[in-house]
């Protein structure tokens, strides 16, 4: 394989399986999910060491909503919580921090502290760490077709669309990664995981681990992608 493949330059990753991390325990769904946050930690700086220059986390999508009330107010909080308890962390490291989805169905609060830590991270070269919240592929192409309407761009062409998109200006997954045995895209990427090598593991995020990680890293470089060619 050509050297340019060697390390993805954007990893992303569907991270799947606290609740049932935490039941196999007899723990509450709360805990799964604060364990899955210290999997975020690991994996962050483990791809930022690796030489990744994006990591997009499939953190909550626009269907979460539909969760109860309590997990759902615990999921926001927790997102406050790990923001600004890993922000020194990531500005440390030259990590810079961005959210992607429609952030404007999100309480203030967490929108307050996500405009924060972007703008703390803002000048971070290491990698770019997209967190994907109230994040759906479908909505994210029709509020790209509503803005190209309203933009009156004429002749739209591939190029052009993606620059409407949450991920503009930044190069499609290399790779997706999904965790906890589950084998679908779940509405995540959908126009920019169009060649995106696919990663299935049966591992819960809670117990996906560095050296899982890198050991997907390592086989993506013997994949052969050849983007519809012979």
């Amino acid at each position: 394989m050509h050297d340019k493949y060697a390390v993805p330059v954007h990893v992303a990753i569907i991270m799947d399986g606290n609740g049932r991390w935490a039941q196999k325990r007899g723990l509450s769904r709360s805990e799964g999910h604060k364990a899955g946050v210290k999997t975020v930690k690991l994996i962050t700086e483990a791809a930022a060491n690796a030489g990744v220059k994006y990591l997009t986390l499939y953190a909550f999508s626009t269907e979460n909503w539909k969760r109860s009330k309590e997990e759902v107010n615990f999921l926001l909080h927790l997102f406050v919580d790990a923001i600004n308890g890993y922000l020194d962390e990531l500005k440390d490291k030259g990590v810079k921090l961005n959210f992607i989805g429609d952030l404007d169905g999100l309480p203030y609060f967490l929108r307050k502290v996500m405009q924060f830590a972007k703008n703390e991270t803002k000048r971070g070269e290491t990698m770019t760490l997209n967190i994907a919240i109230n994040y759906g592929g479908r909505r994210e192409i029709v509020q790209a077709v509503k803005k190209i309407c309203e933009s009156h761009v004429k002749d739209i062409n591939e190029e052009q669309f993606k620059q409407f998109l949450y991920t503009a200006n930044q190069p499609d997954p290399d790779i997706i990664i999904r965790t906890s045995g589950e084998q679908r895209l779940s509405n995540f990427l959908l126009y920019q995981s169009s060649y995106s090598e696919l990663f299935f593991t049966d591992t819960l995020w809670p117990d996906f681990s560095k050296e899982e990680f890198l050991k997907i890293l390592e086989e993506y470089k013997n994949r052969k992608r050849r983007f519809g060619g012979a």
